[in-house]
């Protein structure tokens, strides 16, 4: 005996919906992809700038002549910090860094500078500046370079 096969019209004008949903939705979801990606690597370079800049400030705040420095050994220690980051490479110095910028200052009691907190005590003040790599950039909400710049005060301790 023969079958019949009943096909419901209903099925018949269905086929291929869902490529056509997702060959309209594929440029959102690449964009949105993208942009999760920028999202991700700027977070890590923040993350690991102000490791570096805490390092830093650590390293200074044990004495006066760390925290007056040229920045060379501040330099160093940020630079080693920021080697988890694609920036910089295993050859990276400090004499040569275009990504990476360190200075060291002395705040006292009586500068403009001084934060109550300390309550009147010296203080070493680090700024670490970190330049990304150039990234895909979204028009209106990406750039295609971020550059972060954080500073952090300690107190001397002798």
């Amino acid at each position: 005996m023969n079958k019949i096969v009943v096909k419901n019209a209903r099925t018949r004008g269905c086929r291929g919906g869902s490529a056509l949903e997702l060959a309209l939705m594929l440029p959102w979801i690449i964009f949105l992809y993208i942009g999760a990606f920028d999202w991700g690597y700027y977070a890590h370079a923040l993350i690991s700038t102000e490791n570096a800049a805490r390092i830093v400030g650590n390293w200074a705040s044990y004495n006066t002549a760390n925290a007056s420095s040229t920045g060379t050994d501040a330099c160093t220690l940020a630079v080693e910090e920021l080697r988890i980051v694609p920036n910089i490479s295993a050859t990276q110095t400090c004499g040569s860094s275009q990504v990476v910028n360190v200075s060291t200052a002395l705040v006292g009691p009586g500068q403009t500078d001084t934060n109550s907190a300390y309550g009147g005590d010296y203080a070493a003040a680090v700024s670490v500046t970190y330049t990304t790599l150039q990234l895909i950039p979204i028009p209106g909400l990406l750039k295609n370079q971020a550059t972060f710049y954080r500073t952090v005060r300690m107190r001397i301790r002798n």
